[in-house]
């Protein structure tokens, strides 16, 4: 027993001390927990996000999610309105009281309405009245997909689909920010300019530890941390940007192209025609469930001289910009 011990530890030590031959920099202790420790921390990782794929088979369709299109609110629509009718017809009750869950929200003095037919022209008629009567336009047909398009609606030409609330077509992501996706466009944004910054501080603390060791080595980094810092004020002014047109129920649509769009050129300027308060906004914006289409009237005379009103001490108090 004793005989087989010895062979069984000669082996071992012949082993390690081929692998530290192999690879000299773990033949020290201290050296050897380090790389253990980063080994592990990697391994953490993909630990983490492979277990999280694992059980959510449908993480990267979410990832992927395509912003709202007009399209698929008008079947929504119209296919709930057939639902209604049958379930009206079955019981010869009304249909409002048979399906309770509408799939489309109308923001406003319009909600909770409920919807008559289930032809296109139904579609039409609900769209036109989300036009304040006396609007300068009272035709939105879209020229390329031939439908109806509400307020805030555009049609991207990259996607060939109309988007509600069109923000822009981003090129990274490769699709529309719209209604559906805006919230994650931010939140993604929010953590590509946290991790910038926290790359570039491990940048800053390795530069102020190693500035004079090995020039070629302070050159690169030296070189990576200006372009990163590049990065960062890019980003950083991006997050700042959609943070004030999410503050104030915007799009960068609308706030470049304020002067084009017809229903938004007789609004005053640093007048906010679809915002509802800052508190009001965040929460549309992150807590309403996505699979509600929300479609906003435009506001009507009244509301936009109420909302161009400038601010007094009372209405401070009163938190009516919240």
């Amino acid at each position: 027993m004793t005989m087989v011990m010895g062979i069984c530890r000669s082996f071992h030590d012949r082993a390690l001390a081929r692998f530290f031959h192999c690879f000299p920099c773990l033949s020290d202790p201290a050296r050897r927990s380090s790389w253990g420790l980063k080994v592990t921390l990697v391994m953490l990782h993909l630990i983490f996000v492979g277990i999280l794929f694992v059980f959510d088979g449908d993480l990267i369709e979410t990832t992927k999610k395509e912003p709202c299109y007009v399209f698929d609110v008008m079947r929504a629509v119209n296919e709930t309105n057939v639902i209604c009718q049958k379930s009206s017809m079955a019981s010869k009750q009304p249909a409002s009281s048979q399906n309770g869950s509408l799939n489309v929200v109308i923001e406003g003095s319009q909600s909770g309405r409920n919807f008559q037919g289930s032809n296109p022209s139904s579609w039409t008629k609900l769209v036109m009245d989300m036009y304040p009567p006396g609007t300068s336009i009272r035709s939105c047909t879209c020229s390329y997909c031939n439908v109806e398009q509400p307020p805030r609606a555009k049609h991207c030409h990259d996607c060939d689909k109309c988007v509600l609330q069109f923000d822009h077509h981003c090129l990274w992501l490769g699709s529309c920010v719209g209604q559906d996706n805006h919230c994650k466009f931010w939140w993604y944004i929010c953590e590509e300019t946290a991790l910038c910054l926290w790359t570039g501080i491990l940048y800053i603390m390795y530069l102020k530890a190693n500035i004079s060791r090995a020039w070629w080595k302070d050159a690169i980094m030296i070189l990576l941390l200006i372009a990163l810092s590049i990065v960062i004020i890019f980003l950083l002014l991006l997050l700042f940007f959609h943070s004030y047109l999410v503050l104030t129920n915007q799009t960068t649509y609308e706030l470049v192209r304020c002067r084009r769009i017809p229903y938004l050129r007789r609004i005053p300027e640093r007048v906010y025609p679809f915002s509802k308060g800052i508190c009001r906004n965040l929460y549309n914006f992150c807590c309403v469930r996505s699979s509600i289409y929300s479609l906003e009237p435009l506001p009507s005379s009244q509301e936009l001289e109420e909302k161009a009103r400038p601010y007094t001490c009372l209405d401070i108090l009163a938190c009516r910009c919240c």
